[in-house]
């Protein structure tokens, strides 16, 4: 039987503001919204600034003596290399290697650890985490207790900054504040390779912070665009560029591994590959013709032989032209600056290996 979809707090703020719905992770999410679109939206976190609710990424709580040094024995990250006060980007590895999740780690103390995972792998990382927690480690699933809001653009410090929330803390740190009587955690932190703040506000007040936000000019912004500005930089989207059968060194995401550290959950498998080499890799397309790459579609090489799938795949609005990310064959010998090919519907599209971000990041 198919589950109902849940609603964010905020779900009859986006109706009242003529959004359209889609699901995501077992959650009706403001797609869009009426009179902006997705050009739009993306242009406003560009250029100005935008806000997002995100609501539907997961949140649970790791408490108890040891939480920090028992997570960091779970999750990919070396929790150690960050303080009380910092986030960091993290994975949740099977024993295969494969991904389960990727989420960010809030170190608030010793014995204080708050993840957000993906609104659809929320469960099953705290039931992991569950599992094998020692006695006085508790994991709680407080999935619907917060709402997150993303508030992304070049003038997104000005913005909050005007509502009296602290804006100079350093990228990926995070300071606990309040606003209007309410506490707001306010991270450093997004998806969209623009300066930012990612906002957890309790549920039941997010309509108030919301309010203000929108009111002080914030373009509000549905996840369509968060999507085309993430692949914008390159940044993977999990059950797409990273899964179960895509491993963190086939994405190029080694970078969130701790391979010094002698424990997580999946180190002998990545470990393994990374010294074998992976069989194929994460690279970026892009067009080099009117052909908008789209997910599932066939990399070909001059031969016409497949040799790898687009992964994530869009129109650049920033940039005017298709991009993509794919899984290409190691064996198959493309380097950057090589010319390939993607079927589009039995047609030939020409695309050049790229490295990403498709577009400059300016996250500082």
């Amino acid at each position: 039987m198919t589950q109902p979809l849940r609603h964010p707090a905020l779900y009859h703020r986006h109706a009242a503001l003529g959004a359209k719905f889609a699901a995501f992770g077992g959650w009706e999410m403001p797609l869009e919204y009426a009179g902006g679109g997705v050009l739009k939206e993306h242009a406003a976190v560009r250029e100005d600034v935008g806000v997002f609710d995100v609501s539907h990424l997961g949140k649970a709580r790791v408490r108890g003596r040891g939480a920090a040094a028992f997570v960091n024995t779970c999750l990919s990250n070396d929790l150690d290399r960050i303080s009380a006060g910092q986030a960091q980007y993290t994975l949740c590895l099977d024993d295969s290697g494969g991904v389960v999740d990727d989420l960010i780690a809030y170190r608030f103390a010793d014995d204080d650890v708050f993840l957000i995972p993906n609104a659809a792998n929320t469960a099953e990382v705290v039931r992991r985490l569950t599992a094998v927690a020692p006695n006085g480690v508790s994991v709680v699933d407080q999935h619907e207790l917060f709402a997150v809001l993303a508030v992304q653009g070049p003038r997104s410090a000005e913005l909050l900054t005007a509502l009296g929330l602290p804006t100079d803390h350093e990228y990926m740190s995070f300071t606990v504040t309040s606003y209007q009587g309410t506490d707001v955690v306010v991270c450093r932190t997004g998806y969209t390779g623009e300066h930012g703040y990612e906002l957890v506000v309790p549920s039941h007040d997010a309509h108030t912070l919301w309010d203000a936000i929108v009111e002080a000019g914030a373009r509000p912004c549905g996840l369509a665009a968060r999507d085309t500005l993430r692949t914008e930089m390159g940044y993977p989207l999990h059950g797409q560029d990273l899964s179960l059968e895509i491993t963190p060194v086939q994405a190029r995401s080694g970078w969130a591994v701790g391979w010094k550290k002698p424990a997580f959950w999946g180190r002998d498998a990545v470990t393994a590959e990374k010294a074998d080499g992976p069989r194929r890799v994460l690279c970026g397309l892009e067009a080099l013709d009117r052909g908008i790459p789209r997910a599932h579609m066939t990399v070909l090489n001059a031969d016409g032989h497949q040799i790898g799938e687009v992964t994530s795949g869009t129109f650049s609005p920033t940039r005017k032209v298709g991009i993509a990310l794919a899984l290409i064959d190691t064996a198959a010998g493309v380097t950057e600056g090589d010319e390939v090919a993607l079927d589009v519907r039995g047609r030939r599209s020409a695309v050049r290996v790229v490295k990403p971000p498709f577009v400059k990041s300016n996250v500082k």
